[in-house]
């Protein structure tokens, strides 16, 4: 009877350590389970299209390394979203200066912009003007909606505009600006009046 006991007891000696080890994975896999998830970091909470700040009428300046100005925004107030890393201002009011001190307004009573303010868009009585240096008269647009990008010199709109210089004035369906090539195109209804130089 005893040697039966102790040949039991040896039997189960040689499966202990094997036992063991599935008790010790077995308790490790249900605390891995059971355990509180790392918290999220502020990225990853802020998945949703919701302000992480706000403004209420601010004036923001951005200046070049010799200190010179090169763009002035203010507004009633204006919401910051981080997941696209945009502005949105209620009565904006833009300015921004060239090189050459060219100077571009844009007005409107919305306007989303960009981080660094080089792409704008403009909603609502949305104003555009261009003030070139003299001789040159300014250029104006006009529209309930207009897509400014200030670094490149374009504005576009795929709404109905109003384009003035001088006396000259042209309307469109739709338009596409380029300064730097001195183009541009219009579609849809164009009209324009042109008056005589003197």
């Amino acid at each position: 009877m005893i040697q039966a006991v102790r040949r039991s007891w040896e039997s189960l000696s040689l499966y202990l350590p094997v036992l063991l080890m599935a008790l010790l994975a077995l308790g490790s896999w249900w605390l891995v389970r059971n355990a509180p998830s790392a918290p999220k970091t502020a990225q990853e909470r802020s998945v949703g299209h919701d302000p992480d700040y706000t403004m209420v009428h601010f004036m923001v300046k951005d200046f070049d390394v010799q200190g010179r100005m090169q763009s002035e925004i203010r507004g009633d107030q204006a919401d910051h979203y981080p997941d696209t890393d945009t502005l949105e201002i209620q009565n904006v009011d833009m300015r921004g200066y060239a090189p050459d001190g060219a100077k571009t307004t844009a007005t409107a009573k919305k306007g989303i912009s960009n981080s660094d303010a080089s792409e704008v868009q403009l909603w609502g009585n949305a104003v555009v003007i261009r003030q070139p240096l003299p001789p040159k008269s300014p250029m104006q647009f006009e529209g309930e909606f207009l897509h400014a990008w200030t670094q490149e010199e374009r504005v576009k709109s795929h709404l109905p505009v109003v384009l003035t210089q001088g006396k000259d004035r042209f309307t469109a369906d739709q338009l596409d600006y380029d300064n730097v090539s001195r183009v541009v195109q219009m579609q849809g209804r164009v009209r324009g009046v042109l008056e005589p130089g003197r």
